[in-house]
């Protein structure tokens, strides 16, 4: 018995469309990170690009749960000794609903070239319904059922 890894020839991406309407931020980041990934997928394998692309669109309708909108706040150090920048959730949001998703799905995959290629090629979110990828006819996620699995 041998394990099987995927090649090239095999990877076959698909497109899908996701809807953030009133869903929790770290539950649909997982989500997200999982198909970007390609673990739903039985081909999966962790040094080839088995994922498939991803948009997601009501990102400005996404909700955080407990206190976490007064609370969570996002650290950036510009590489000089103490200048630390922290950004609060709600100013984030406030202005760019796209990356607050992005940053919460990014913290999901590895950190590596692989997980770059995942965030810069695979994954567009959008703050309203509308999308610029009609071409692909992605596939609708239904994710407030409990899963793609």
């Amino acid at each position: 018995m041998r394990t099987y890894s995927a090649t090239p020839k095999d990877i076959e991406a698909r497109w899908h469309l996701v809807d953030a309407d009133g869903m929790v931020l770290g539950r649909l980041a997982t989500e997200v990170a999982r198909i970007l990934r390609g673990k739903h997928k039985p081909m999966f394998t962790p040094h080839m690009d088995t994922g498939d692309n991803v948009i997601v669109i009501n990102a400005s309708k996404i909700v955080v749960t407990g206190r976490k909108a007064e609370q969570k706040q996002y650290f950036k150090h510009t590489g000089y000794m103490g200048h630390e920048r922290f950004t609060p959730y709600a100013r984030l949001f406030e202005k760019y609903p796209e990356r607050v998703l992005e940053r919460a799905v990014y913290g999901m995959l590895p950190k590596n070239a692989l997980g770059r290629q995942h965030m810069r090629l695979k994954l567009r979110v959008y703050a309203g319904a509308d999308h610029p990828h009609a071409a692909q006819q992605p596939e609708v996620l239904n994710l407030k059922g409990g899963g793609t699995r």
